[in-house]
């Protein structure tokens, strides 16, 4: 029988009260909280809810990054049977407008100032809030509102109910059911607006747990909790998996010092899209170019080795007597030490989802002895249902299914999922519920194929399949995440559906592509004006042409230009988990796609940037359009 969140957390706590649940570093220090302290701040932030009118079945939305409070919040609401709504953090107010008011939330949990502020830029759009809390109160000393209160504030109130009534807390977490919505996450939205899918206790309990049967962690693991609340990934790990398996979730003191917190922490596991694992590659190829000749020596004695085990793993081969010999000499050398620097040393199994990762950047962490293995799902599906079993990796599939887990290939090749962990459907949809959910199976819209040992293979979203004037079909994924492996470029978008040949946009890599510059000798001052300069051009010239030679000849990307900015969540371009809103960015950048399949050289685009502060600036530039050579296929 499963059970909900707050009943979970009481059992924790009465079997190992002293055990540390939570981490969080401060000013540089790391501060433990115990099962005890964690579970007496939730019954007195439960109670003060409770006082503030909120009622089984109420909606409470969280804003913020990753911290105590949040998971607090959280379990706070669920234990007087409200539903815990997840924003991230970045959100622009229109987005966090759309939800709150979609969602119906009575009260808002937020970080701090600049999270109040959007809440009262948008105050008249969401009349159903009537409480924002906050528990961050630097800078909020002269704000005035009967909407604001604070953290301490409202639980300060809760103490004073249970003083009141002590029974209370205990009887209202009682009437939890496993089968009660525990919080809505919203779908990341790359095609409109994001719908609010109902997730169940037993949804998000039965994936932990059949999870945890062939990927087991213990109460004596540790996990840092970096990626937004609000994602089902995160949500899965920190609040499923941490309350299942007992392991303590490490907070990290700021988004820009996590990959130092995992370091310090050296957690068993963990789990982020593929954009972290190929940043922490980034960063190392660039150290290691910078770093003196005998290091660079002795990383170039041991790389071949760490990759032959490495492919002798993917493809299930014995490794020679020799072989595992030398490895155990490099790995003593060099990769415990990589390992070490990147904060992998204590790494039993590293998850990597929401989006494929290249081959080059899989070989990469198998070669130095990081267990990377990829797993499959999406949001009304608990987060994960297909993954990597220890031992049997395939490189370019996402595994086979947990226990309890059916998958199948509808005949128009559509993967299908069937679980007790599908959601209850989607608030307020009823039109979208029916047409995801039929009989029992998730349609996921993601094309695939099952070989014959069980492991899926995940083309691409359906309707996002490049498919060529000449018939043949590629994954735009495929190709981007190719381009992706170079150090010099953060972001790749593929087109060529309906269209003659394959081009792409590109982003490059501002900090590595500016050590580069600087080490030629090349001056530049912003983002765009680097992105133009014609060695720049030249330099990613060679590396799509190196690249090129590893795609099936009409996959190759025949022409490419340099985007004038980066691709931004912001801007709309990317949704909030960093995945390209395809449809949006081919219309927003119609004009210049259009020119690439012309015999045009340069072309003339006008686009808006937008800061931070809402104010918008149009540029008015001319952008280089590279042609590949003769043997690349031009066109």
């Amino acid at each position: 029988m499963n059970m909900t969140f707050p009943q979970l957390l009481l059992e924790r706590t009465a079997r190992a009260g002293l055990k540390v649940a939570l981490r969080e570093k401060d000013f540089g220090i790391w501060n433990e909280i115990t099962y005890q302290e964690y579970l007496d701040q939730v019954k007195s932030l439960s109670l003060g809810f409770a006082k503030l009118g909120l009622k089984r079945g109420d909606k409470l939305a969280i804003v913020g990054d990753n911290r105590p409070e949040w998971v607090m919040s959280e379990l706070a609401a669920q234990a007087l049977g409200g539903i815990s709504v997840g924003i991230y953090q970045e959100s622009l107010p229109n987005e966090m407008s759309f939800i709150l008011d979609h969602c119906d939330a009575t009260i808002v949990v937020v970080e701090d100032q600049e999270q109040v502020d959007k809440m009262f830029e948008i105050k008249e759009e969401i009349p159903n809030v009537t409480k924002i809390i906050y528990y961050d109160p630097r800078g909020m000393r002269n704000y005035q509102d009967d909407a604001l209160i604070s953290f301490e504030e409202v639980q300060a109130l809760g103490r004073m109910l249970d003083e009141e009534d002590p029974a209370f807390f205990q009887s209202e977490v009682k009437k939890g059911s496993e089968h009660d919505v525990a919080i809505f996450s919203y779908t990341s939205g790359t095609t409109g607006n994001p719908k609010a899918t109902m997730l169940t206790y037993k949804n998000l309990l039965d994936m932990a747990k059949n999870l945890s049967t062939i990927d087991p962690l213990t109460d004596k693991d540790e996990y840092v909790s970096f990626l937004p609340l609000a994602w089902i990934g995160e949500q899965m790990m920190t609040m499923g998996m941490g309350l299942y398996n007992g392991m303590t979730i490490n907070f990290p003191e700021e988004p820009s010092t996590v990959l130092e917190n995992l370091r310090e922490i050296g957690p068993q596991v963990m789990f982020s899209p593929p954009r972290i694992y190929e940043d922490m590659v980034s960063r190392f190829q660039v150290k290691i170019q910078d770093a003196g000749w005998l290091k660079r020596k002795i990383y170039k004695w041991c790389k071949p080795i760490g990759e032959k085990v490495a492919r002798a793993y993917f493809e299930n081969k014995e490794i020679s007597f020799t072989t595992k010999l030398q490895y155990k000499i490099a790995d003593y050398f060099m990769f415990s030490a990589i390992r070490d620097h990147l904060g992998l040393l204590g790494m039993k199994r590293a998850y990597t989802g929401g989006a494929p990762l290249g081959p080059d950047v899989f070989e990469f962490f198998h070669s130095i002895g990081v267990n990377v293995k990829s797993i499959y799902g999406q949001t009304e599906v608990s987060g994960i249902s297909i993954v990597h079993r220890d031992g049997d990796i395939k490189l370019d599939s996402v595994g086979i299914p947990i226990p309890g887990t059916e998958v199948k290939i509808s005949d128009e090749g559509e993967i299908l999922i069937k679980s007790s962990s599908i959601c209850k459907g989607y608030y307020k949809n009823e039109k979208s519920t029916k047409e995801t959910i039929q009989s029992g199976w998730l349609h996921t819209g993601d094309a695939g194929r099952l070989d014959e040992e069980g492991h899926l293979y995940v083309i691409d979203r359906i309707k996002d399949v490049i498919r060529l004037n000449s018939g043949e079909m590629f994954s735009p994924n495929f190709i981007e995440n190719k381009l992706k492996f170079s150090s010099y470029i953060q972001e790749a978008v593929a087109i060529g559906k309906d269209r003659p040949y394959v081009v792409a946009m590109i982003n490059i890599d501002m900090e590595n592509v500016g050590r580069w510059a600087e080490k030629n000798q090349i001056s530049y001052t912003t983002y765009t004006d680097l992105s133009s300069k014609p060695e720049v051009l030249a330099l990613i010239q060679k590396q799509v042409n190196d690249i090129n030679q590893t795609l099936p000849e009409k996959a190759r990307v025949r022409k490419f230009v340099l985007l004038y900015k980066e691709l931004d969540a912001d801007d709309e371009e990317l949704t909030r988990t960093k995945k390209v809103r395809r449809q949006f960015v081919a219309k927003k950048y119609e004009t210049l796609i259009e020119g690439m399949y012309t015999q045009e050289e340069r072309i003339k685009v006008e686009g808006k940037i937008k800061y931070r502060d809402g104010k918008e600036q149009t540029i008015h530039t001319t952008l280089q359009v590279i042609f590949m050579d003769e043997g690349e296929g031009a066109a």
